[in-house]
């Protein structure tokens, strides 16, 4: 068989034997842990609809947070930390010491979350606007933050701050009435973590270890005596090809390009892990940080826990009202899950609803981030949240926890802004669908292309009133003006006659923040509305009511 024949036969879900002799060892098609109409086979996944209250709620925020916000320093601490002579490498040894001595584990065993007030924080966030919570479950750092019954010993109800972050997280999200998601990533740690194998190349320390192959003999006298640190690292085992390119990885993504392939026993102790969290914790949605489903295509792991989960709850609502989320997804996949669009986002109206996830800062909470006052502004956010709407997406924003479990100031106030906005425009958001076009204006003319799992945020020209995205609600058509005209009127072109998209005849036009009524005019060329003299608040994005 040929590898296109493999590849296509494999993504339909009929056979994977010939991507990996990892699959022949178990039963490509076995049964799903819960019962129900679902398969594990991207065909029987691909029955899956979205739930309206997905659709609906168009804007969820998420917290980001683990053990690698402890040191503040940024994304994929626990693998650059290990790469001799980055910048979280330098940070580390400044802060905790050389790798060999103090590694990612005691990381882990110093952070705390002394501050941390789920409750407080989720009530922020709804107050903002955001109609569903995700917090992450784990992340490439291999650690289960839950109760983890597969991961008994290296999670945060044993480890660092000795609490059930997602039974916290959980109970505050129902206690607000909103869906909650959780988010997992650790089904990476086997590649991700190979930087922990090396050791130094200069200066006195050169060719001592880092502390990634440690087993549980190596404990006796230590803090860790006991434990056996390969249950976190999952480094027993040779090193993927080009494993000393630190970017290598992006392209070994998918299981492939010389990839060192995990055991059966990582396998199944991943999934065990992920079931386990989907039976405590019920989430609304699981999202992963995967090329399609964890292990795919070299494993049907991540076919077994989505059928797991849509099964349950078709189980307890007679239809599935859960999500899961994937990256890079073909055709099919694209019916099976919802396609998530990383730092990005689609430069079309999409058929099926997708989400882009984004953060205001870095993933993990930075402090130079904070110290240099980069953060993306509440107008950037709302900008982004509207362009994506009008294609038929949703907008998951990251906040940057502190590894205390708080968020700056800087922060909060970019979350009130948001708020502000939402308060004042939300009828234009939530519950819309796409129109029959999604906008007009320069901006979509300079719009990057995706590239990898997405990343063409920012990449185009700034917003301007000359830029309009549209949505539809109840018989009404929403019209939003990026930016406010400062000649007073913002010209819609794709409303005049001669356009034919907007067939009735307009009778009135609200500016939705205050309801005010517009003056307008309408010929064969253009849609004219004429805005108050007086910018209203949170001008940056004006949503008009047309009807």
């Amino acid at each position: 068989m040929n590898r296109r024949n493999a590849l296509k036969l494999a993504a339909s879900g009929i056979v994977g034997l010939y991507l990996s002799p990892l699959l022949a060892q178990r039963n490509f098609l076995g049964s799903p842990d819960f019962k129900g109409p679902f398969e594990p086979t991207w065909d029987s996944l691909a029955k899956y609809q979205v739930p309206d209250w997905f659709r609906d709620a168009k804007f969820g925020m998420w917290a980001h947070w683990g053990p690698q916000c402890e040191p503040e320093a940024g994304d994929w601490y626990a693998r650059s930390m290990y790469e001799e002579g980055s910048r979280q490498y330098k940070f580390h040894l400044e802060k905790y010491g050389h790798p060999s001595k103090f590694g990612f584990k005691d990381v882990i065993n110093v952070w705390k979350a002394d501050n941390w007030n789920p409750e407080e924080l989720v009530s922020l966030y709804k107050d903002a606007g955001a109609k569903y919570f995700m917090a992450m479950a784990n992340h490439h750092d291999n650690l289960d933050l839950y109760n983890s019954k597969y991961q008994p010993n290296w999670n945060s109800t044993k480890m660092g701050p000795k609490k059930d972050i997602i039974a916290g997280w959980e109970k505050a999200a129902r206690k607000a009435n909103l869906p909650f998601a959780v988010s997992v990533h650790a089904a990476h740690a086997w590649s991700w973590f190979e930087t922990a194998q090396r050791s130094d190349i200069n200066g006195p320390l050169a060719g001592v270890p880092y502390d990634g192959k440690l087993t549980k003999a190596d404990g006796k006298g230590t803090w860790w005596e006991g434990l056996d640190p390969q249950e976190l690292y999952a480094q027993n085992h040779p090193l993927s090809e080009k494993s000393d390119d630190n970017n290598g990885i992006h392209s070994q993504w998918n299981w492939g390009s010389g990839v060192a392939k995990p055991s059966e026993t990582y396998i199944e102790n991943f999934h065990n892990r992920t079931i386990d969290l989907i039976d405590k914790y019920n989430p609304d949605m699981l999202y992963f940080d995967d090329t399609a489903l964890p292990l795919w295509p070299i494993s049907d792991a991540g076919l077994r826990i989505a059928a797991h989960l849509y099964n349950k709850s078709f189980q307890k609502n007679k239809s599935v009202q859960t999500v899961i989320t994937g990256k890079i997804l073909t055709e099919q996949q694209r019916k099976a899950l919802v396609w998530d669009i990383e730092k990005g986002q689609s430069n079309e109206i999409e058929p099926l609803p997708w989400q882009t996830d984004t953060c205001i800062g870095n993933w993990h909470y930075d402090r130079s981030v904070y110290e240099n006052k980069r953060y993306k502004s509440a107008k950037t956010v709302i900008h982004s949240l509207i362009d994506v709407v009008s294609k038929n997406g949703n907008l998951m924003l990251n906040i940057p926890v502190r590894g205390d479990g708080s968020i700056d100031e800087l922060e909060r106030q970019i979350v009130k802004e948001i708020g502000a906005w939402m308060k004042l425009n939300g009828s234009s958001i939530y519950g819309t669908r796409p129109w029959k076009i999604f906008g007009e204006g320069p901006q979509q003319e300079s719009a990057g292309a995706l590239t990898a799992q997405g990343f063409n945020e920012g990449k185009g020209k700034a917003f301007t009133s000359q830029d309009i995205r549209f949505v539809q609600k109840d018989n009404v058509l929403y019209a939003t003006v990026m930016d406010w005209p400062e000649n007073g009127t913002a010209v819609i072109k794709s409303l005049g006659t001669e356009m034919s998209y907007y067939t009735g005849k307009i009778k009135q036009i609200k500016l939705v923040s205050t309801g005010e009524k517009l003056n307008f005019k309408q010929n064969n060329k253009a849609l004219e509305v004429y805005f108050p003299k007086q910018k209203t608040e949170a001008s940056f994005a004006n949503a008009l009511e047309i009807s």
